[in-house]
């Protein structure tokens, strides 16, 4: 048998993959993920008690506005390296524009606050704990993500493991804001950020091991 009839032979019975298929994967994950971590939230912490008030101001949709947008570049990245060839990952200097836009915010919060009141906006009440919550709501995303990839073929696993890392921290600071009664740009963009980076790190660390095929 030549190469062309055994390729042939092993192909006959394979059926076509969609073109949205590795979406729908990666989203179905991500959706029972956040679904676990919403359940933890009102199981441990609570929804802030003014949520429904909250979600008429401009700071809570600015939160998600965060957060929303870089889970959005980072599922996208996700979704290129779950595949064997990539191919570019240009896309990725977009996660810049959300960080940027915050902190012109923050920026603009700083100017309009004495100077005496800058250390209590950024630290907040919660600063302490903050990071360690988005990253405890992350490992159900994680590990929605980490059921996606099964059927997937990553090929550049440390680099897959840390943008499946860095979309579940920005999909669970997204449900953390629920809880989060913490109101200042510089608060979210300094302490929200640091959770998901450390879901990144996690991430990049046991990619290897974990998204192995």
């Amino acid at each position: 048998m030549n190469t062309d009839d055994l390729i042939a032979s092993l192909s006959a019975d394979v059926r076509p993959v969609g073109r949205d298929a590795v979406g729908w994967r990666l989203a179905s994950g991500v959706i029972v993920g956040a679904l676990a971590s919403t359940l933890v939230i009102i199981a441990t912490l609570g929804f802030r008690p003014d949520l429904w008030l909250a979600m008429h101001g401009a700071t809570f949709w600015m939160k998600w506005g965060y957060t929303i947008s870089l889970a959005a570049v980072a599922i996208t990245v996700t979704a290129r390296l779950a595949r064997p060839n990539p191919g570019s990952l240009r896309r990725l200097w977009l996660i810049a524009v959300p960080v940027v836009a915050l902190a012109i915010a923050g920026i603009g919060e700083l100017i309009r606050t004495p100077r005496s009141e800058w250390l209590a906006m950024w630290l907040g009440q919660t600063w302490t704990k903050c990071p360690w919550l988005v990253l405890m709501l992350a490992v159900p995303i994680f590990i929605g993500l980490l059921w996606s990839f099964r059927r997937l073929a990553p090929t550049r696993l440390r680099a897959a493991g840390a943008a499946a890392g860095l979309a579940a921290g920005a999909f669970s600071a997204t449900v953390y804001c629920l809880h989060c009664p913490e109101v200042s740009a510089i608060f979210v963009l300094t302490w929200y950020s640091l959770g998901i980076l450390l879901a990144a790190s996690v991430g990049a660390l046991v990619g290897p091991r974990l998204l192995r095929w």
